[in-house]
């Protein structure tokens, strides 16, 4: 097996300590090279003895900064996948989407305030994305790493038990040890035993698609880009998205989505009128249901418990579009971990509603549609560059039935 390689950009030489030992004290992983600047990065890039598997990126640097690495990174066509790590990022919503339109993959805010206790927070989700997006790099460059989907589900299971995960050490030349597991449980993604799907049998047929519902995580970004981008221009239906995503960026994404949709995207507000041809995207920190209104079906948003560790949970969207649409609906479900909204789109499935999910080959992270399938709740399973023509047909096909 071959760790992951790692190049870290950031212009603090204590922010390239902290990070290269989170990634170095995570099994299967390893720092290759860091960089101060942008241009020292590319410099690393263009080493034929470095071949960094994904990068770890910061944005406000001197000589060249993170956005303007991206751009001369897309204009000498460099494929491999940048996390922004920022702390421009908490005040500068709009600059971390112009990151991602630049070609980023994800983005996290660099911890403030006591780095014992949020620093921790950061590992957790660093790694997650590190081991998400090298693994899907290094697979399509003939590598075969291995990322215990058990150990990140371990992982959560710990932080679910324990309400704040600290980092005792303060030696900062002593690597932050993760937990192991042993061999027999740790299994690639690309090697998880599969399992056949439930069967699941409607209550009644599908009939015509008056909603159509998506729920993603990581890997998100990026795919929603691609599926937006190509949706149908005339597209009758009314969209609703749930992407795990801090609050504070929703609305700056719902904006760049915007830019490059055909149809009107928005963050979705509290009494919305859900209105055909319209994209709303759940705000972050909000569950995002459907109200049934004699003139007109509203958004409300929730602030309810957290739902598979989420809110906005896709499940929650899901279980309000079975109770209200039941088999006039269409959902999707797309890359992410976890399972967070397989189990309500199999309710909505047994209400008779079309569904679809990313395949195993273009996803992130086959994890939330590995989850809906194994559940019986994904009718067919589409690649991403597909998904937005696979929505627009079914959307066609079923808009009068």
């Amino acid at each position: 097996m071959d760790d992951i390689s790692v190049l870290i950009c950031d212009d603090s030489a204590l922010m390239r300590n902290l990070i290269s030992r989170i990634i170095d004290g995570t099994e299967g992983m390893k720092v290759v090279a860091k960089a101060q600047n942008g241009q020292m990065a590319l410099e690393r890039l263009a080493d034929p003895n470095i071949k960094p598997d994904v990068m770890v990126l910061d944005i406000e640097m001197p000589i060249m900064n993170g956005i303007e690495f991206l751009k001369e990174r897309k204009a000498r066509k460099i494929d491999v996948p940048v996390i922004v790590l920022s702390s421009i990022a908490i005040k500068g919503a709009a600059v971390t989407m112009q990151a991602l339109e630049l070609g980023a993959v994800d983005f996290i805010t660099k911890p403030s305030g006591s780095i014992s206790i949020d620093i921790s927070e950061v590992a957790d989700r660093l790694t997650d994305l590190i081991a998400s997006y090298g693994h899907s790099y290094a697979r399509r460059h003939g590598k075969t790493t291995y990322i215990p989907e058990f150990f990140q589900r371990q992982r959560k299971m710990l932080q679910a038990e324990s309400s704040v995960a600290k980092i005792k050490s303060t030696n900062l030349d002593e690597p932050i040890q993760k937990p192991k597991l042993d061999s027999g449980q740790i299994q690639s993604f690309n090697t998880i035993e599969k399992k056949e799907p439930v069967v699941v049998t409607p209550s009644r047929e599908g009939g015509r698609i008056d909603l159509i519902a998506i729920g993603i995580s990581t890997g998100g970004p990026n795919a929603l880009r691609s599926v937006f981008k190509m949706i149908d221009p005339h597209l009758k239906q009314p969209i609703l998205v749930v992407q795990h995503m801090p609050k504070g960026f929703t609305k700056a994404f719902a904006e760049s989505l915007d830019k490059i949709c055909p149809l009107s995207v928005k963050e979705a507000e509290d009494g919305d009128k859900i209105e055909n041809g319209h994209v709303y995207i759940a705000p972050g920190d909000n569950h995002i249901v459907v109200e049934e209104r004699f003139s007109g079906n509203v958004i409300r948003l929730s602030q309810e418990a957290l739902r598979n560790g989420h809110r906005p949970s896709a499940d929650v969207m899901f279980e309000s579009v079975a109770k209200i649409y039941k088999n006039h609906a269409l959902g999707v479900i797309m890359t992410g971990m976890g399972r967070d909204g397989a189990a309500e789109l199999a309710e909505m499935r047994k209400e008779g509603a079309w569904t679809l999910g990313q395949d195993e080959e273009s996803c992130i992270v086959y994890g939330m549609p590995r989850a809906g399938w194994e559940m019986g709740a994904v009718q067919k399973q589409v690649p991403l560059m597909k998904m937005a023509d696979a929505i627009s047909s079914l959307a066609r096909e079923h808009l009068t039935n």
